[in-house]
C-alpha cells in the first residue's frame, strides 16, 4: 500500500497514537481474569482468609502486568514527541527525529534519532490493527518531516 500523491494529511496537534484494539483486549482480559480469580477465591470454602487474599493479590498482579502492557503510546504536539513505552517515557524535540520506520515484520515503529540511536515506539504496532499502524506511522513520519529535520523514511508493509 502506498501513500497518496499528496501524502498523509497532518492532524491537528496534539495527537495521540496508541494500539487501541490491543489495549482494549489486554484490559478486558485483565479485568476478566481478576473477576474470575476473585470469585473462585471467595467461592472456595476451604480457603483461609490468607489464601483468599493471596488469590486476590495474584489476580491484581496479573491485571497490573496486562495494564503495564497496555501503557504504550506516542503523543505528538507542537514542540515534539513523547514516547511512552512499558516502563520508560522519553521526550523528543522534532529535530531529534531523523526517520520514522515501520518495515515489514517490525513489531512496532522505530525512531532513528540524531544522536545515532534508534528508539522503539511501542505506541504504534501492527499487531492486530496493521492498517491503522501503517496509517499512524505515515502520519508520524509526515509530522516529523514537516516539523523537524526528518528524512524520507521507510514505511513498508507486507
Amino acid at each position: 500500500m502506498t501513500a497518496s500523491a499528496s501524502g498523509p494529511q497532518t492532524p491537528t496537534l496534539p495527537v495521540t497514537f496508541r494500539p487501541t484494539r490491543t489495549r482494549v483486549v489486554l484490559l478486558s482480559v485483565g479485568l476478566a481474569m481478576f473477576v474470575v480469580i476473585t470469585v473462585v477465591a471467595l467461592a472456595l470454602e476451604k480457603l483461609s482468609p490468607a489464601e483468599r487474599t493471596s488469590f486476590v493479590f495474584v489476580a491484581l498482579l496479573f491485571f497490573g502486568v496486562l495494564a503495564l502492557l497496555s501503557r504504550p503510546k506516542v503523543v505528538a504536539d507542537e514542540t515534539g514527541v513523547t514516547v511512552v513505552n512499558l516502563t520508560r517515557t522519553r521526550r523528543l524535540a522534532w529535530a531529534e527525529i531523523l526517520r520514522v520506520n515501520l518495515r515489514a515484520g517490525d513489531p512496532w515503529v522505530f525512531l532513528d534519532l540524531s544522536d545515532g540511536t534508534s528508539l522503539p515506539a511501542l505506541g504504534i504496532q501492527p499487531g492486530i490493527a496493521k492498517e491503522q499502524a501503517i496509517r499512524d506511522a505515515r502520519t508520524l513520519r509526515a509530522l516529523a518531516e514537516s516539523r523537524g529535520t526528518g528524512a524520507d523514511a521507510g514505511t513498508e508493509n507486507g
